[in-house]
């Protein structure tokens, strides 16, 4: 009887992690992909690259910033070429899960974006956000310009200084490069709302970031 008992316990654990993680997903589900949206012209829109966990609550906290066209979710930061989820899953690529925004700089600054990069996680955790842990949630900045790398680290000694954290573990590295992740996790949270991920902890996530900074929203 105490064997079963173990067994079932076990079971209740792996099925709420599966349920509840962003890696818990299943791969071959018949979740919808991507939904064709109106096509914005990307011409001439500026890019940045963020790290902050997983990346349908990234996606989705960017692409609520007034002046962002879209963001797309992807890997960056690893030694794998054209990695896949399941590497990423294991942590055999060395890549953190990654947000290319696409932006308007007349309408949102690069600074701004810091801002809500930092006002959207927790940077004090490390390889860790919420219930998903693991090099590929670190917190980073990729950075492709001496300009963006100045603004990420006098940001952090800013947030030091007056004591907003009382650590911060986000990487500050240069941009390497970006693969795009599989098509179903782009909009994943909005395509997958009653996903029970995306109800206990993305959603939560995105509406503490608005609360926080309203006057950036659309």
């Amino acid at each position: 009887m105490k064997k079963k008992s173990m067994y079932r316990l076990l079971s209740v654990f792996v099925l709420g992690f599966a349920l509840y993680s962003c890696a818990g997903t299943e791969l071959n589900s018949n979740r919808t992909e991507k939904e064709e949206m109106t096509k914005v012209d990307l011409e001439g829109a500026q890019v940045a690259y963020f790290a902050s966990g997983c990346f349908w609550c990234v996606e989705a906290v960017f692409e609520s910033v007034e002046g962002v066209h879209e963001a797309v979710s992807g890997y960056s930061g690893g030694n794998t070429k054209n990695p896949t989820y399941e590497e990423i899953c294991r942590g055999q690529s060395g890549h953190a899960e990654t947000v290319k925004v696409y932006y308007d700089s007349s309408i949102v600054s690069y600074q701004t974006l810091v801002d809500v990069f930092f006002n959207s996680h927790d940077p004090t955790t490390l390889n860790r956000q919420g219930p998903d842990a693991g090099t590929q949630y670190r917190s980073a900045i990729f950075y492709q310009t001496d300009i963006e790398k100045k603004i990420a680290k006098s940001t952090i000694k800013s947030l030091l200084a007056s004591k907003t954290f009382s650590n911060i573990t986000t990487e500050v590295s240069k941009l390497d490069s970006f693969y795009d992740a599989e098509d179903y996790h782009q909009d994943y949270e909005r395509n997958n709302p009653n996903q029970p991920y995306v109800r206990s902890v993305s959603i939560p996530r995105l509406n503490e970031f608005k609360a926080k900074m309203p006057e950036v929203l659309k």
